[in-house]
């Protein structure tokens, strides 16, 4: 990269802010009266050969610690997906809860010259400020899956559908209990102080009233196998006879399986999710309740490491017609089955 369009580049990002908020007022002003047919115009070339080598690009990439499957898997994607780009150098910083210490390292990328930054953070809204800082020092952020408090901290935002995930366990409960309004349908929630977890559930809830069913017996869990274990077991002592549960987490839901085990159930059929590999070949091997999950993609940080290179190189995702990458990305939460579980098991993660 030439200093001149280095330059350049770092000048667009620390104007940024200015750019999305003048943005918002054009669409504001802009009539959705569609042109009439035939008038508008096809680009003349389509996009193309974005993974072909170009500018060498920098980027840092700091995550919270992997004492999860979901987020071991985040880490091992980011790091595997910038591997495929010889034009691109990832420096990773140690995995941490430490919400200083990743606070610190953000400081630390900035104070290096990095071209862009991808930040998983432990806490969006305390990471928030040190974002802003290096945007405003014309370093192309991507923030994945815990957004910050102000949208203009980062270029572009990847996330799950937590919400999504809700609808998709509800409404695969609803066509599988077939108009069974007097269905038992329970539900294992992971942490309920975290905004994703009532995102989850809300998605269920109304998924579940769209087909005349209400979550009969509920409780939290915490997202590990202990706690998916020990909240299963309490819930199943309370509820003698189930139709259908949804597990939040296919991590915790070790636990829950052997919960259901221990206690000699199997009138119901259950949903996981986030879409680990054990689960899936429990799904294809067919020989216990656990019938399907629900994907929260591990792959959030890989897709922020191929959007941030493609920022930094001033390309544009060649499979849309706009000639910049979105500022928002949310990925979708697919039911994964028996019938289509070989689809999803190369990206699926370890428990």
């Amino acid at each position: 990269m030439t200093a001149v369009s280095h330059t350049l580049r770092r000048r667009r990002w620390a104007l940024a802010g200015t750019a999305t908020a003048l943005a918002l007022v054009v669409a504001g002003c802009t009539s959705n009266t569609p042109e009439d047919e035939g008038t508008a115009q096809a680009p003349a070339v389509a996009a193309t050969g974005n993974d072909e080598p170009g500018d060498k690009v920098t980027i840092g990439f700091s995550a919270p610690a992997a004492d999860h499957g979901w987020m071991g898997a985040i880490t091992k994607a980011a790091v595997a997906e910038a591997a495929k780009y010889p034009d691109l150098e990832l420096v990773q910083a140690e995995a941490t809860n430490d919400v200083n210490l990743q606070i610190s390292q953000i400081e630390q990328f900035i104070n290096d010259g990095v071209d862009a930054i991808v930040l998983l953070p432990f806490d969006g809204a305390a990471l928030t400020e040190v974002a802003t800082k290096a945007m405003q020092a014309g370093i192309a952020v991507v923030n994945v899956d815990r957004e910050f408090s102000d949208p203009n901290a980062a270029r572009t935002t990847v996330l799950g559908d937590n919400y999504g995930m809700g609808v998709s366990a509800g409404t695969f409960i609803c066509e599988q209990l077939g108009g069974k309004t007097d269905a038992k349908v329970a539900e294992i929630a992971g942490i309920d102080s975290l905004p994703l977890t009532q995102d989850r559930s809300r998605g269920f809830k109304d998924a579940l009233a769209a087909c005349g069913l209400t979550v009969s017996n509920r409780v939290a869990a915490d997202f590990t196998v202990q706690g998916g274990e020990a909240a299963a077991a309490n819930l199943l002592q309370a509820a003698p006879k189930l139709d259908a549960i949804w597990n939040h987490d296919d991590d915790q839901g070790v636990g829950v399986l052997a919960a259901i085990e221990n206690a000699g159930r199997d009138e119901f059929f259950m949903v996981g999710g986030a879409g680990s590999k054990n689960v899936m070949d429990a799904i294809k091997a067919d020989n216990t309740v656990l019938k399907a999950t629900v994907i929260y993609p591990s792959t959030q940080a890989a897709d922020g490491i191929k959007l941030a290179r493609l920022l930094v190189q001033g390309k544009s995702m060649s499979d849309l017609v706009e000639v910049e990458v979105p500022r928002t990305i949310q990925l979708y939460a697919p039911v994964v089955t028996k019938e289509n579980v070989d689809q999803y098991l190369p990206t699926a993660f370890e428990s």
